[in-house]
């Protein structure tokens, strides 16, 4: 099974690092990295902040190594980390997903 990791991520260079870490470990074929308005409550009142949002394509095996990973490096308290399963989809894609998480 395949899988979707959504990380948000304070700038650019903190999603780029992210990134290449989990590139590098062989926990991700591929990452996203995409600008985004957020709104989200906090300590009791809503905020708002300009992020990047980091798509990881995975298998479903590597999540917990994922998110791992993320918590350790990451520079929020409480780091978005979601996994979205991918049911379907190109197969040939997926099965290169699977290549290079498994290298």
């Amino acid at each position: 099974m395949y899988a979707a990791v959504l990380i948000t991520a304070p700038d650019r260079e903190s999603g780029r690092k992210i990134a290449r870490h989990l590139l590098e470990r062989r926990l991700a074929a591929c990452v996203n990295i995409t600008p985004v308005s957020s709104m989200y409550w906090w300590e009791g009142k809503i905020e708002e902040a300009e992020e990047v949002m980091l798509v990881v394509k995975t298998t479903s095996d590597k999540i917990n190594d994922v998110v791992r990973e993320v918590r350790s490096i990451h520079p929020y308290q409480l780091p978005e980390i979601a996994a979205l399963p991918i049911v379907a989809g190109h197969a040939e894609y997926l099965e290169w997903v699977r290549r290079e998480t498994h290298a």
